[in-house]
């Protein structure tokens, strides 16, 4: 379990990119951490992976605080940053100066995830598309076998059949033991994949439910004129979505995109329903 309490960061004196965080990661879940351009969800993935240390509060992984930087900690936890460099080398090379510092790396579901990805493992990295050299950074993430894997804007410089191909492989690695969080504001690009959400708004932390709770207390779709009137939060133009309590109201599947707007719109009254 990761737990972090009354977190607080910020990159300038009187300047807080996170204030008072405090949230819970458990194994078994895929977490879509969720906000605006410039709301903390880097600087938050990267205190979670050792890379800053937070103003305040205290960050722990398995109730080892990150500050130890801990070799077997170390091991545990992979960043898939949004901003990264790779070395102008062979894949083949890639992977062998880097898999020997986690122990549960898996060489055969490298190489499948290379293939899977259209790549080839003599290919250099420095003649690769931006997006190219993403897979390869995904490829490695996943065959570390870390337990607990952060992706920060990972669907960034994918194309749409690339998107597509992340979220299935994606869902074939999660398991009972594995901890995943992935930062994006790229909300639809989570669809069908996590089965938790979390929100910044301001630097705090205005959301944070399973999806399971989402579908059995929200209703998401066309309202008609009645219904619109006790809307959540309902969309302008030509979508015409809403977001309504559910009240005995058939299920519906959960819009990614519609409930994040509607929690950025209005979080109170949404959270209000979740917690009743």
């Amino acid at each position: 379990m990761i737990t972090l309490k009354d977190l607080e960061f910020g990159y300038s004196k009187g300047q807080k990119v996170l204030n008072g965080i405090s949230l819970h990661f458990e194994c078994g879940n895929i977490y879509g951490l969720f906000g605006k351009n410039g709301e903390g969800k880097t600087s938050l993935m990267k205190i979670m992976s050792g890379l800053l240390y937070p103003k305040r509060g205290a960050y722990s992984l398995e109730g080892t605080l990150v500050s130890t930087r801990k070799a077997y900690w170390l091991q545990q936890v992979f960043l898939v940053p949004e901003d990264f460099e790779l070395p102008n080398i062979p894949i083949s090379s890639y992977e062998n100066i880097n898999a020997p510092f986690y122990p549960n790396f898996s060489k055969s579901r490298f190489h499948e995830l290379i293939e899977e990805f259209g790549l080839r493992p003599k290919a250099n990295i420095g003649t690769l598309s931006f997006g190219q050299r993403k897979k390869v950074l995904i490829a490695f993430a996943l065959s570390t076998n870390t337990r607990f894997l952060f992706m920060d804007e990972p669907t960034n410089g994918l194309d749409i059949p690339s998107k597509s191909q992340f979220r299935r492989v994606m869902a074939s690695v999660a398991t009972d033991d594995k901890c995943i969080v992935i930062s994006t504001h790229q909300v639809r690009d989570l669809y069908s994949l996590i089965n938790h959400v979390m929100v910044l708004d301001h630097a705090k932390v205005v959301f944070d439910q399973s999806l399971a709770t989402v579908t059995d207390k929200l209703w998401f779709g066309k309202a008609s004129a009645e219904r619109k009137e006790g809307a959540l939060y309902s969309e302008t133009g030509l979508g015409g979505k809403s977001i309504l309590p559910k009240k005995g109201l058939e299920e519906t599947e959960v819009d990614l995109e519609l409930l994040f707007q509607g929690i950025l719109s209005a979080p109170n009254q949404i959270n209000s329903i979740l917690k009743r």
